[in-house]
């Protein structure tokens, strides 16, 4: 066995409480050896491990189910050192709710696992680009899951299609044959993979209501993926067709004008998405879903830079490079 994966004491982040704010934000590394993998249990060797504004928000206390103390991480990919006959020396990824939040997650040299959520990493993904995977392309997989999933020739609207879930749901769209429209705060092209035509509309300079109104011929959007909320609540509704579906998950303002006539004239559906409910077995389900379209490479992972892949020594620069709004995907190597 090589030697990194030898079972053996390996640095954790851990977090006592809350911090206060950004400024006290303060992880600390210890070294833990972990237990035995109980009936049931499985340990991995983490590799690699996303980091996710969610991640960090917890650490300052925004996510009142955390358990202290413990040792944050959702997403993560590694390798099966011990659990039941077969699993040992897999390549493994996933992610999950619970990890990092109630139970101990992936920003360590260990993390133990149900085997319920053990599921083979993709071979065309590296380390890096599977432990990036995880949060991102969940919240899409279930936006467009809860909205009655994706069909060809749907028209269907990503707003905020620069940050990493509207990438996400891109994707997912355009591998589905969707007709798509990516709304974003930037002249261009929509900059992100695509397996098919994607029309790119500039939420600072032109009437987003209107332009996709012109570019589904009059009918409107049958999925609005707004991953912003409340900035483009108006335009999403005006932009709607009959009986279509807006997913949050999301928002900067929590109140928002709501139009009842318009909503059930309009025969609308709002699904609101939290992946913080879908624990590391419900999670493995979902990206059950993923693993076709990474193989064949009608999806591809957030690309990790070298400078954005880190080891866990670095963890608070890397926490607060991603709560200060990086645009790249930030993952360290426990």
């Amino acid at each position: 066995m090589r030697d990194d994966l030898q079972i053996c004491p390996r640095p954790a982040v851990r977090l006592a409480g809350k911090a206060a704010g950004a400024d006290a934000l303060a992880p600390a590394l210890e070294e833990r050896t972990p237990p035995e993998p109980a009936a049931g249990q499985a340990l991995v060797r983490v590799i690699s491990a996303g980091v996710n504004p969610s991640d960090v928000k917890a650490a300052l206390g925004l996510m009142p189910q955390a358990v202290w103390p413990r040792t944050p991480g959702r997403d993560y990919a590694g390798i099966v050192v011990a659990g039941p006959a077969g699993w040992p020396g897999r390549q493994v990824w996933g992610s999950g709710g619970d990890l990092g939040i109630t139970r101990d997650g992936s920003h360590a040299g260990w993390l133990m696992l149900p085997v319920a959520a053990l599921r083979d990493k993709p071979e065309r993904l590296s380390f890096d680009e599977a432990g990036s995977v995880g949060v991102p392309f969940i919240t899409a997989v279930e936006g467009f899951r809860r909205s009655g999933g994706l069909r060809v020739g749907q028209a269907v609207v990503v707003m905020g299609a620069n940050g990493k879930v509207g990438q996400a749901a891109v994707q997912l769209a355009a591998q589905a044959g969707a007709r798509v429209i990516a709304v974003q705060r930037q002249a261009g092209p929509f900059a992100g993979h695509a397996a098919g035509p994607v029309d790119a509309v500039d939420a600072r300079t032109e009437d987003v209501a209107t332009r996709i109104r012109d570019l589904t011929d009059g009918r409107g959007a049958d999925i609005v993926f707004n991953t912003v909320g409340s900035p483009y609540f108006e335009a999403a509704n005006k932009a709607m067709a009959k009986g279509a579906t807006q997913v949050f998950i999301a928002t900067v303002e929590r109140p928002v004008p709501f139009d009842i006539f318009t909503f059930y004239r309009g025969m609308h559906t709002y699904v609101g998405i939290d992946t913080l409910a879908l624990d590391c077995v419900a999670t493995a389900e979902r990206m059950d879903t993923l693993r076709a379209g990474f193989e064949a490479g009608t999806l591809r992972p957030f690309a990790v830079t070298p400078g954005a892949a880190v080891p866990l020594s670095q963890v608070l620069p890397a926490y607060r490079r991603v709560l200060g709004g990086a645009t790249e995907r930030v993952v360290l190597r426990p």
